[in-house]
């Protein structure tokens, strides 16, 4: 994503003030500051980042740069340092240690939001997988009683999971279908509940009513919303509205394996000032993993394919 700055930066000693000669260090210009600046706005648009968050970035930039006194050899480097610490300050809003969490009651309840195509039920029979293998008893509940593929989609993989699906017939109330859930999970003390919803256009006012009273009947311990990294600055709009509606706790991403830009991970987490807990990476269980800012921040750079 920030491959183009390397040229830019590469050229910088043209951009330095020559010292004094009780000086050693070489304080950039303010016009190559505003040229750098342009550049890196230019290009954070290309890669789907919000405007807000690249109006902050800058905001960290500026006031770093005039501050930033370096040999031309060592201020490239620099500045990409600057650069790197506040992409890596906006991706580490609120972090916390999921595994953790999950053990704080039980069972331990997680509803999942997002809109159709983002991956949502995949990516919680992959949340599913991670926990049974870390020996926790998982129940599924199929709230999304909308269509009748999806249900059948998540009876799929319960199956292969070995967990237990609680279902009601198509066109059920979605927040009965979680009650039930949650309730066979305390009589059979089970560890974690992972609700499926609807997947439903955040501009549907209907369909995000249904999902507060989910939200009202289940008393989540932790919502998370799933959004597809391919969708750009939908899925920023989208998790956005999720949050005003009924207030996620975390982000999910899928395909970012796919995503050549990387803006939406960036953007999503300054939007809603709320963690990415995992990334989707391939198409297997095993594919979705704890997401890791330092990596991001690598990746974004070019350092991770």
């Amino acid at each position: 994503m920030f491959k183009f700055l390397k040229k830019k930066l590469s050229g910088l000693d043209k951009g330095m003030e020559e010292p004094r000669k009780e000086k050693t260090s070489f304080p950039l210009r303010e016009k190559k500051i505003d040229e750098l600046l342009w550049d890196l706005e230019i290009g954070l648009l290309e890669s789907d980042v919000a405007y807000p968050v690249i109006e902050k970035i800058k905001r960290n930039i500026k006031a770093e740069l005039p501050r930033l006194e370096a040999s031309k050899k060592e201020a490239p480097a620099r500045i990409e340092e600057v650069l790197r610490k506040s992409i890596l300050n906006i991706l580490s809003y609120n972090r916390f240690d999921f595994y953790k969490k999950i053990e704080e009651k039980k069972p331990f309840t997680i509803l999942f939001v997002g809109v159709n195509g983002s991956g949502k039920t995949t990516a919680i029979a992959k949340v599913a997988w991670d926990l049974v293998n870390r020996g926790k008893r998982c129940v599924l509940g199929a709230c999304d009683t909308f269509r009748a593929g999806a249900i059948e989609q998540l009876t799929l993989h319960a199956n292969r999971l070995g967990v237990k699906l609680i279902k009601h017939t198509a066109g059920a109330d979605p927040a009965a279908v979680a009650y039930d859930a949650i309730e066979h999970a305390k009589a059979k003390g089970a560890d974690v509940v992972l609700l499926d919803t609807a997947g439903r256009m955040h501009t549907n006012v209907n369909l995000m009513d249904e999902m507060s009273k989910i939200k009202r009947v289940a008393k989540p311990d932790l919502i998370l919303f799933v959004g597809d990294a391919l969708t750009g600055n939908d899925a920023i709009e989208q998790a956005k509205k999720f949050n005003e509606t009924v207030g996620i706790d975390g982000t999910i991403l899928t395909k970012i394996d796919a995503d050549a830009k990387g803006g939406s991970a960036l953007s999503i987490a300054y939007t809603t000032k709320k963690p990415l807990l995992f990334v989707g990476v391939g198409q297997e269980y095993k594919d979705q993993v704890l997401f890791d800012p330092e990596w991001m921040v690598g990746r974004l750079f070019g350092e991770e394919t």
